[in-house]
């Protein structure tokens, strides 16, 4: 399934996934950390993950408008450890009405292999290969 819209956390997924937008003539959302409605009177989506490779709680977010509910959102990042960011954008994609069609990365470190196939995820490499 081709996405219509490609998310990606900051600071370098924002980057991939930009680019990979730009690959496939795709629109883009920013996955912002720590920040949200503060920033701007626009309403917000919001969603904290569960931990983190460090153990950490990290709250995501974007403007709710910025996707729709007919849009199919691929995530891009650079690595996948815990999945825990990947969830989170799974839950704010869903809470928009728009269909998750998946993430994608680089480096594949999933401490859960389970998620390859809940999420779906792919990756360019696997940890054990580097």
């Amino acid at each position: 399934m081709t996405p219509t819209v490609v998310v990606g956390p900051v600071s370098r997924g924002s980057m991939l996934g930009a680019l990979t937008a730009a690959a496939l003539g795709v629109g883009f959302v920013e996955i912002r950390k720590d920040r949200g409605p503060a920033t701007d009177s626009d309403r917000w989506i919001l969603r904290t993950t569960g931990p983190d490779y460090q153990d950490r709680h990290v709250v995501f977010g974007f403007r709710h408008n910025l996707l729709k509910a007919g849009d199919r959102v691929l995530m891009v990042d650079d690595w996948a450890d815990t999945g825990a960011t990947a969830l989170v954008a799974r839950d704010l994609v869903h809470a928009t009405g728009a269909h998750w069609i998946g993430a994608a990365c680089i480096v594949d470190a999933l401490t859960n292999p389970h998620l390859r196939h809940n999420l779906p995820l792919r990756s360019l490499i696997n940890i054990h290969r580097l």
